[in-house]
């Protein structure tokens, strides 16, 4: 396909980026993945490392992720190698033991996961994302992802007011034209328009300028886009010094990950990395003393003893989390920032919070697949290991003979859980979510 015209013209006009630049988006784009390391390693034909970040790979060739069960597992996540990148600046960054980080633009979860990785359910991790639809999405993949310091939001970045000097880091991958998404998505070229950029910039700088109350004196921001042009980059980087007394911080990334104009941030340039255009800098907020926080709880968030949870109780792993009844179901916070967690879900439009244990019914206890999908706090005995084909009519929906006893069982691949079912004796109800179910034909 051809590039818009304009689009065309400035890249060889700009010597920062140059012709060889239009060469590399007509070529073949390499696939890569990132391991979850708390969850089985998958059978992938890795091709090599991914310097720049931790349990990252190259592959081969692009498999048929949705015929995996471990990717429905959350055992891994497709993510463009460039975004990883900011494995290596989360390295660079001072942060407390417990810190408090929110993903502003996180659907549909490739930073989020990267983040709880990094964090290893220290803190809380709350990843946001404005569109409803995608929220859910964003939803699904942190709750796979299996970590239960994370919370997930459906708000607009100017809600985050709400919070003064709350955050010891904000991660803003802002909506942009999309200049660095050509090679991988050709189509993304029609969309693109000179009009577009302005619109995308002006965007930007309100994004900023709407979150920046809601980060902590003297704590980090990283912004970051996926496209080539400085009106998104270092001009807004720029917006920020200038109009939010932001400070630009300079981080050392390994090579060939190029320094950005004037030295301001850094980029992934197809061609000369093995990934697709991704710019990031790293600003600072000026010191100060941060407005006091008076936490607040939501009048229905009601904490609960953990015999609450009856025969349920035996295996889930309550030492480390704090129980809570809410609109009917049981949720698991951790201890440490359990304070935190109740006040973002008082002040803000929650779509997922920490570990759900299960669903209060009428016949009883009902576990949920939050819980299935959680490493640290499932421990549930009564399980029953599938094959591929078995697992994946199972993820389908689909019903099929198979052994076990009666009541809950979890259905597990390669020892990695999946779901629930309930087993009758002759046949069983499969609870895996129907918004989650594998639609193509297997």
């Amino acid at each position: 396909m051809n590039f818009p015209p304009a689009f065309e013209l400035r890249v060889k006009n700009d010597p920062f980026l140059g012709e060889e630049l239009l060469q590399a988006l007509n070529s073949i784009p390499p696939i890569s993945v990132r391991l979850n390391p708390k969850k089985a390693t998958p059978a992938l034909d890795t091709l090599s490392e991914i310097s720049w970040c931790k349990d990252a790979f190259y592959l081969q060739e692009r498999p048929v992720f949705t015929l995996d069960p471990l990717f429905h597992a959350g055992c891994y996540y497709p993510q463009e190698a460039g975004s990883m990148v900011l494995h290596s600046i989360l390295n660079q960054i001072e942060l407390p033991d417990e810190p408090m980080v929110l993903d502003l633009c996180a659907a549909p979860g490739g930073k989020s996961t990267l983040i709880s990785s990094f964090l290893q359910e220290k803190g809380v991790l709350v990843s946001n994302e404005v569109i409803q639809s995608r929220s859910r999405i964003l939803k699904e993949n942190m709750t796979k992802w299996g970590n239960s310091n994370s919370v997930v939001t459906n708000n607009d970045p100017k809600d985050f007011e709400r919070l003064p000097d709350f955050f010891d880091l904000i991660v803003v991958d802002a909506p942009c034209s999309g200049e660095g998404m050509f090679r991988k998505d050709p189509d993304s070229r029609n969309e693109w328009s000179e009009e577009n950029v302005n619109l995308c910039s002006a965007r930007q700088k309100r994004i900023l300028a709407d979150v920046w109350d809601a980060l902590k004196p003297g704590a980090f921001l990283v912004y970051s886009t996926c496209t080539f042009n400085e009106m998104e980059n270092e001009e807004n980087v720029q917006f920020a010094v200038k109009q939010l007394g932001a400070k630009v911080v300079t981080k050392e990334l390994p090579y060939p990950i190029k320094k950005g104009r004037k030295g301001i941030g850094h980029y992934c340039l197809p061609g000369t990395t093995e990934t697709e255009g991704f710019y990031v800098a790293v600003l600072q907020k000026e010191d100060g003393v941060p407005k006091k926080t008076k936490f607040d709880s939501k009048k229905d968030f009601q904490k609960i003893k953990s015999e609450t949870l009856t025969d349920l109780g035996k295996f889930v792993n309550t030492e480390n989390i704090d129980l809570f009844q809410w609109n009917g179901l049981i949720i698991g916070l951790p201890k440490t920032v359990s304070g935190s967690m109740q006040h973002l879900i008082a002040k803000m439009r929650i779509v997922k919070a920490g570990t759900v244990i299960g669903e209060m019914t009428r016949k009883g206890i009902v576990p949920h697949e939050e819980l299935a999908l959680s490493q640290t706090l499932c421990s549930f005995e009564n399980r029953i290991e599938l094959t591929q084909e078995q697992s994946l009519q199972y993820l389908h929906g689909d019903t099929f003979p198979l052994n076990g006893e009666t009541g809950w069982q979890l259905i597990t691949y390669r020892s990695q859980p999946l779901g629930w079912i309930k087993h009758l004796g002759n046949r069983f109800n499969n609870l895996y979510p129907k918004e989650w179910r594998i639609r193509m034909r297997i």
